[in-house]
């Protein structure tokens, strides 16, 4: 399956990209967008993925950037521990793309996808960690519909997780599937199985701690004026870029009825984007899966010196 980079256009955009610039990609997958930030004259950029066959296969798409374009493996909640190494810890722009990418869903071995079969997995890095299959199999029926109302916002997830419980082991992605189809109704545009799955995506890989670390680290690595790009898929991350973008860009944080500040905050970013930015039609008509995708973009402020009242 060809990987469409979302929103390319608008991350290239977004991130004012200038020549000779330092540049993260914490999120490489098919090296799309990295290609894009390359294609600016001087631009080199520090590529991370958790995923070593993405690793594999953006390093060898990416080959002729030579050296303009270096590859770790490893989450981009870790990009702190790398980035000095590298000489990026003053990076001009960031880039979290959030989503799966769509050789992650094509490949059947890598159970993302409930529309084929497969071994139910899920891990972003398969070479560690617990499997989608550890969970279903392990848990308690409690603690299953906890995390299908939590990562999944399913309303029968009580339902769900008894019967899943009652009728356990599962060992594949369709024999999953086939038993939420068979327990949940869908609301008739998405299958029943769609929340269920990416519930269980968002806890066999932590996704969302790994994107509050992951903003947090990304703001310390920017240098002043250098910019944040961030594309969530779904509705949980893209609250907490959301509001992590706008507990920053405030100055102060003090109750409304209160006259002088004593908070001391200080705004640390400004809002690029004061609304998500979403694919155009002729996007979504191209690459469906864009349907989904939010971009928000943050700049990073010089520091100010702390004064006393509201601004």
């Amino acid at each position: 399956m060809e990987h469409i980079p979302v929103l390319y256009h608008e991350v290239l955009e977004g991130l004012q990209l200038r020549a000779n610039g330092r540049y993260i990609d914490g999120t490489v997958g098919a090296g799309g967008h990295t290609a894009g930030m390359l294609q600016t004259s001087g631009t080199t950029v520090l590529a991370f993925d958790k995923d070593p066959e993405a690793i594999a296969f953006a390093s060898q798409q990416l080959t002729h950037f030579g050296d303009r374009v270096h590859f770790v493996h490893a989450s981009y909640a870790e990009m702190g521990q790398y980035a000095p190494q590298y000489g990026f810890d003053k990076a001009d722009g960031i880039l979290l793309d959030l989503g799966l990418s769509s050789r992650q869903l094509a490949d059947r071995q890598r159970g993302f996808s409930f529309m084929q079969e497969g071994p139910l997995d899920m891990r972003f890095n398969p070479t560690t960690g617990s499997t989608a299959a550890d969970l279903i199999n392990n848990l308690a029926t409690a603690e299953l519909a906890d995390m299908f109302w939590r990562y999944g916002e399913e309303r029968q997830s009580r339902k769900l997780a008894q019967v899943i419980v009652d009728k356990r082991p599962f060992t594949t992605t369709t024999q999953l599937a086939t038993c939420i189809a068979q327990t949940i109704r869908g609301n008739g545009r998405i299958h029943p199985a769609t929340k269920i799955f990416q519930a269980l995506r968002i806890a066999v890989n932590d996704e969302l701690q790994t994107v509050e670390k992951g903003l947090e680290t990304a703001v310390s690595l920017l240098k002043p004026g250098g910019r944040l790009a961030v594309i969530s898929f779904h509705s949980l991350e893209d609250r907490l870029v959301k509001q992590y973008f706008r507990q920053l860009s405030q100055n102060c944080v003090c109750p409304p009825q209160q006259l002088v500040c004593t908070c001391n905050a200080r705004a640390i970013v400004r809002l690029v984007t004061r609304k998500a930015v979403q694919a155009s039609d002729a996007e979504i008509a191209a690459n469906p899966r864009s349907r989904s995708a939010r971009l928000r973009v943050a700049e990073k402020l010089a520091a100010r010196s702390s004064t006393s009242g509201r601004s």
